[in-house]
């Protein structure tokens, strides 16, 4: 059975490929998921913030007294609270590149312009195969325009492919007024792949402090359909690979996304949970028995074939099949 496929150039010997995580913090983890049967890695992402905060520091310690930076630093967190600064960062990359011969994709995680995009180029020094971008942004600025947020995404992507000369892939949210055109747009600027989709953190607010808190909640397979119907869309229009991410858990999950169009497909939050990184090898036995059991002879036979492009029905992903979904749902008598 052939489940090798292509991701950002580079062959991979599955689609299965851990999204950046706290299981790549160490190489000790890195060497547990290549040894599970992960293809590649996308390493846990370093922030905008981190890189920000880097220079505070070193500001600070040439102008002591001037407290120049208190209040900036005031609002990010504590350096220990981070397994992994910006100088460790290249250090974990070229150790993880010795010390496994799976690919190893950087991540940077930022929402503007400017000079942390430069460190694009000593991730490439290091070692790293590939860089993703987690482009992390929510617009509260009333005043700012789609068209303006559409341009920041592009000039990021600009600017970092001004650095380097491996791949880089985009991680995207889905909220665009038209996400087609958008990755449309990426895909000429030179975005080698694109990551679909992020999930944005959502506060929670805690009724006995009365503070509004971070909460991270891990996905569910429910979380999936997004990234499966812009996948299928996008399949065949653009030259930039596809990634999904998003609520893939399961073998059955890995099938449906390859069908609609997807190189890789990326796990996060079943590593995280249940068996950890055991998963990975389960959801690979599982791909390549029902592969087998309905004499699919590879991943590059299987991918795209029901995708918007080749399904009997295009309309299945769009609006004239939501409202036979409406018309044919159900309601028992009470």
């Amino acid at each position: 059975m052939d489940l090798t496929t292509t991701y950002l150039g580079l062959k991979l010997r599955t689609p299965l490929v851990p999204s950046a995580s706290p299981l790549s913090e160490s190489v000790d983890g890195i060497k547990h998921m290549e040894d599970a049967g992960a293809s590649a890695v996308v390493l846990y992402s370093l922030f905008e913030e981190q890189l920000r905060q880097d220079r505070f520091e070193l500001a600070r310690h040439m102008e002591q007294g001037t407290e120049s930076f208190a209040e900036a630093l005031s609002y990010f967190p504590e350096a220990e609270h981070f397994h992994l600064g910006p100088d460790e960062y290249l250090k974990h990359i070229s150790k993880a590149k010795a010390a496994v011969k799976i690919p190893i994709i950087a991540s940077l995680n930022g929402s503007s312009t400017g000079g942390w995009t430069d460190y694009a180029k000593q991730i490439q020094q290091a070692g790293a195969d590939a860089l993703e971008l987690n482009i992390y942004n929510i617009p509260t600025d009333m005043n700012l325009t789609a068209a303006d947020i559409e341009q920041m995404y592009l000039d990021i992507l600009k600017a970092v492919k001004s650095e380097v000369t491996i791949p880089v892939a985009v991680k995207l949210s889905p909220f665009f007024t038209n996400f087609a055109n958008m990755a449309k747009r990426l895909n000429e600027a030179g975005a080698d792949g694109l990551v679909l989709f992020n999930r944005f953190y959502q506060p929670d607010v805690d009724l006995e402090t009365l503070e509004v808190k971070p909460n991270i909640l891990l996905s569910t397979p429910m979380a999936m359909r997004v990234p499966l119907r812009w996948i299928a869309i996008l399949y065949g229009h653009l030259n930039s690979s596809l990634a999904a991410t998003s609520g893939v858990h399961r073998s059955s999950d890995v099938l449906k996304m390859l069908m609609a169009g997807a190189d890789v497909t990326m796990l996060c939050s079943v590593l995280l949970r249940q068996d950890g990184v055991k998963q990975i090898g389960i959801i690979e036995r599982g791909l390549a028995t029902w592969m087998e059991e309905h004499e699919y002879e590879s991943v590059k036979q299987l991918k795209g074939s029901l995708s918007q492009k080749n399904c009997a029905d295009p309309s299945t992903f769009e609006r004239a099949q939501y409202m036979r979904a409406i018309s044919t749902y159900y309601v028992p008598p009470a």
